[in-house]
């Protein structure tokens, strides 16, 4: 008899481009200051403090944007699926050539 248990999970990769007008960038560096200090942060064990952190977002409209993107709810109820990870940042100006397109 061979123990069945749980089958190992089907690991997929999700790529995708949005992208975002901001209209009122002080609502927008508002909002990222607001969830990093909400966040659970260990300070002493990261290079910046708090403030430092909040003036690099007030000072940085796309590393602000990129602070409150959450990848992760993409998958957010859907049974069977959980998110593992992953990357995002934004960037200024027009998109990028994709690397890879779907046919």
């Amino acid at each position: 008899m061979t123990d069945v248990g749980a089958p190992e999970p089907l690991i997929l990769n999700v790529y995708c481009r949005l992208t975002v007008a901001v209209t009122d960038p002080q609502v927008l560096t508002d909002h990222a200051v607001a969830d990093l200090r909400a966040a659970d942060i260990d300070w002493s064990a990261e290079e910046d403090d708090l403030e430092t952190a909040v003036a690099d977002l007030r000072n940085d409209v796309v590393m602000s944007l990129a602070s409150v993107v959450d990848i992760g709810r993409m998958v957010d109820g859907v049974p069977g699926v959980a998110a593992k990870g992953g990357l995002c940042w934004a960037e200024p100006g027009p998109p990028r050539d994709p690397v890879w397109r779907a046919e």
